[in-house]
């Protein structure tokens, strides 16, 4: 089993002398060399497949995210598949959030996976989703506190797939410290990336990237192709990773074949 940070007194010292600032300058990245892996056991018509975003979603009218803590908020939100985009509020810090308030799907992809389950493609959607902050800065924290209560999760839920989409350029670093835990506790996952600086400097165990933007790293609103372009590519490989890995998506070339083509 490896650890989910490898340097983690390291980095407490540098997060100590960190000032906190929005931009995130003079921030201590954390850096792995190692990579946990689990293989996987199943194909995707028959797993239960979990979500993880980290857009700071949560049902209007409950409590929101603190994005003024230095360290962050470490809570998360688990929140039932049923719940309609309508009902969703997003506290969002390093992604503009315009995105996913116009299409959930951009983001958290619940219903492209809902399509999925109707068409086959994978055996089922969790039954709930799990939201977290787009702004933790203490991946300490994250490593000793969080990362270990969502594995604990998923593993409740009985889930043998996770796919990962971060929101913000610091949140590629948590889910991949989350993703790091979740499969040391023997779940394959996946993560979405469009910052692979970040994603691959932490050592994401699986990840999937491409050309993208912050706030709409499943794809562009409202193109519901585009999104399902994105998904199929990057979760068909959570069948063919045979070691740790970051693949680039095909999504760039063939959306300029659209376009030279006179497609949206």
């Amino acid at each position: 089993m490896y650890r989910v940070i490898e340097k983690i007194d390291d980095f407490r010292t540098r997060f100590a002398g960190w000032r906190g600032d929005e931009k995130l300058i003079r921030y201590p990245w954390v850096q792995n060399i190692h990579t946990p892996f689990t293989p996987f056991r199943r194909a995707l018509p028959l797993v239960n497949l979990g979500l993880i975003s980290s857009a700071g979603a949560y049902i209007n009218g409950t409590k929101t995210f603190d994005l003024d803590s230095k360290d962050g908020d470490l809570e998360f939100r688990e929140i039932p598949v049923e719940v309609e985009a309508s009902e969703l509020r997003y506290s969002a810090k390093g992604y503009d959030p315009a995105g996913v308030e116009e299409d959930r799907n951009c983001q958290i992809p619940v219903d492209r996976l809902i399509e999925y389950r109707s068409s086959a493609v994978i055996g089922d959607i969790n039954s709930c989703w799990w939201s977290l902050s787009p702004w933790i800065p203490n991946a300490a924290r994250v490593a000793e506190e969080l990362a270990p209560r969502i594995a604990e999760r998923l593993n409740h839920y009985d889930t043998q797939a996770a796919l990962f989409i971060p929101a913000s350029r610091l949140c590629h670093q948590t889910l991949g410290i989350i993703a790091r835990a979740v499969e040391n506790a023997g779940i394959p996952t996946m993560m979405l990336s469009v910052a692979p600086d970040i994603s691959d400097r932490v050592r994401a165990p699986r990840t999937a990237h491409y050309h993208g933007e912050f706030g709409s790293v499943a794809g562009t609103p409202n193109f519901p192709q585009y999104q399902m372009r994105i998904l199929d590519e990057a979760l068909r490989w959570t069948e063919t990773f045979d070691q740790p890995g970051s693949r680039k998506l095909a999504v760039d070339l063939e959306s300029q074949v659209e376009a030279a083509r006179g497609e949206r």
